[in-house]
């Protein structure tokens, strides 16, 4: 009989933390349509929840992510199935979308090996804790493809277009500390990722995230507008926040000499 602990990507709430795990360990969470399906089903749960207000992305057993599950895509290829391409447009593009934009921060807990579009969705994150005995590897060339779930978009403004080149056609395994080497990541953690990347969510979750939205929203933006469009964008979203209840309860407790609370309004 199946129950919500078989399903192949879980949804946890906890202290304003929605945590969405990938859970095929035996398959090493490769991405099969159920897969898909439900990281992007899990994905729009947190994104839209109230209730949550920081966002972790993690894996369970010794994988974070190894991307595509190549077994079904052997299949769908010796099938012929168009399905088999529609997967980038209708799974991986809107999955990494709303990693990389929902209002809300989200951090990556990389329990192990992210590979292939596993890889790609850290990418789209704000903070990266991988554990030591983990890595990167990108794979997508070894079997002769591109790269997706924004890897084109996300690793050159991580590592410089040229190591992006570099990391993308001669893939290899990146070991955790040289990922933090490359600035793939910002912190390597002995043992267990979960605790720490747990701990900086609550703490997040606690904060000042319509600001965190919007920090999310004008870097973005700036990555693909002038300097002055840029400037322009800033001063509206500076008016937006400077109008939050959020920034009043912030200005109030500072002349109080207290810690603000914050609503997220």
């Amino acid at each position: 009989m199946s129950t919500a602990a078989d399903q192949p990507v879980l949804v946890t709430v906890e202290d304003g933390v929605g945590v969405v795990t990938f859970n095929r360990p035996d398959a090493l969470n490769s991405l099969d349509l159920p897969t898909k399906e439900g990281l992007l089903a899990a994905l729009r749960q947190v994104a839209d929840d109230p209730e949550v207000r920081a966002v972790v992305l993690t894996g369970s057993g010794r994988a974070f992510c190894v991307g595509q599950d190549l077994k079904s895509h052997v299949q769908l290829l010796q099938a012929q199935d168009p399905a088999l391409w529609r997967t980038v447009p209708e799974h991986y593009n809107p999955a990494v979308t709303l990693v990389a934009t929902m209002r809300k921060p989200v951090i990556a807990a990389i329990n192990g090996v992210a590979a292939g579009a596993g890889a790609s969705f850290t990418f789209a994150c704000d903070y990266r804790f991988m554990t030591d005995g983990g890595g990167y590897n990108f794979a997508f060339t070894t079997i002769a493809l591109s790269c997706d779930t924004g890897a084109s978009w996300t690793l050159p403004r991580l590592v410089g277009t040229a190591r992006a080149k570099e990391l993308l056609m001669f893939p290899r395994t990146i070991s955790a500390q040289e990922a933090k080497e490359l600035g793939l990541v910002n912190e390597v953690v002995e043992g267990d990722v979960l605790p720490p990347a747990m701990a900086l969510a609550r703490r997040m979750a606690a904060g000042p995230t319509l600001a965190y939205a919007a920090i999310r929203d004008v870097v973005h933006y700036s990555a693909e507008h002038s300097f002055a469009e840029s400037l322009a964008h800033e001063g509206e979203l500076m008016d937006a926040t400077g109008s939050s209840q959020d920034h009043a309860a912030a200005v109030a407790a500072f002349l109080a000499k207290e810690r603000p609370t914050f609503a997220g309004r």
